[in-house]
């Protein structure tokens, strides 16, 4: 539906459920609810930083999350973390565990893809996952500021939420995937090739996150002055 608004195509809810029906095509429904957080532990938190708070540059707020796919047998988690000026997935991982080691690795994969980004604010809920001394240790080594939502309040990482969701009806559910293997096969592509480099955003202005971001790059002072 995004693509066909910025094609300025007249388009509503209404004709697209009219259009599906004439064509006996159907919405997937939800897959049963898993847990993936777990904030009954007694390590340290740390206050939420966003509050009303808005980036107006990239690597200036990362948030983070924990999904899981369903499997024939068993679970696959990912673990992604978000640009949250640009919607840009910077880094993830998978794994079929949802462990310490997992959320690590995928900021690690944000790192390695974005570089150093000292006072970058950090924000995940307060999952055992990204309380954990190990991964905080992580984030102060590189210089991220670690900030967590609210206790029972899912709309504080409301973004990543918004991807997860993204990811389960435009890709998993239309996959229904079977196996690990199969997942691995499937998630990273849609992760790199479909979501950041084609995935259209209303609020990005009809753009993809790497169409937004090299917008803004082409955008930024070149200290070139001239008459």
């Amino acid at each position: 539906m995004t693509m066909l608004l910025r094609r300025e195509q007249p388009v509503n809810h209404k004709r697209v459920r009219r259009m599906m029906a004439e064509l006996s095509l159907s919405v997937k429904h939800r897959r049963k609810w898993v847990r993936t957080t777990d904030s009954d532990h007694g390590l340290p938190v740390y206050p939420n930083l966003l509050k009303s708070f808005r980036p107006d540059r990239i690597n200036e707020v990362w948030v983070a999350d924990i999904t899981y796919i369903g499997l024939a047998r068993g679970f696959v988690y990912l673990a992604v973390l978000l640009d949250l000026y640009s919607r840009r997935v910077v880094g993830w991982a998978l794994g079929e565990r949802m462990t310490s080691e997992l959320v690590q690795a995928a900021l690690e994969s944000a790192l390695q893809q974005r570089g150093s980004v000292p006072g970058c604010i950090h924000h995940s809920d307060r999952g055992v996952q990204y309380a954990s001394r190990g991964y905080v240790e992580k984030l102060h080594q590189a210089g991220l500021r670690p900030s967590m939502s609210r206790r029972g309040n899912p709309y504080d990482n409301a973004y990543a939420e918004s991807f997860m969701k993204t990811l389960k009806v435009e890709n998993v559910y239309l996959e229904n995937y079977q196996t690990y293997r199969e997942v691995l096969g499937g998630v990273p592509g849609f992760i790199e090739a479909v979501y950041n480099r084609k995935r259209l955003h209303s609020s990005l202005g009809y753009l993809s996150p790497e169409e937004f971001e090299t917008k803004q790059d082409t955008a930024q002072p070149t200290g070139i002055t001239t008459p």
